[in-house]
């Protein structure tokens, strides 16, 4: 399973992304029920993307099913890339 951004882009683990209008990170993508780190979220909701959240100084979960109507997570740029400013 390839879980993507509703403009198309694959989600990363590690992608900046603006998450409800601020700068957020996408912590990790469960796509794999093989991945022992992610297993549980596979195996209970199906797959989706944990963010790291600043708006609620923590972390927020989307499942897969709900990615197409998840229109304020938004792709910045991959980890490792040069950084741009997401203030």
């Amino acid at each position: 399973m390839i879980l993507k951004y509703r403009s198309g882009g694959e989600i990363r683990n590690g992608d900046r992304i603006r998450f409800h209008g601020e700068a957020a990170e996408v912590e990790f993508v469960v796509c794999d029920a093989a991945n022992p780190e992610t297993e549980w979220y596979f195996q209970e909701l199906g797959g989706g993307v944990m963010i790291l959240d600043p708006k609620v100084s923590g972390r927020t979960f989307i499942p897969a099913s709900d990615l197409d109507d998840t229109d304020d997570l938004v792709f910045v740029s991959r980890a490792g890339s040069p950084s741009r400013d997401l203030k």
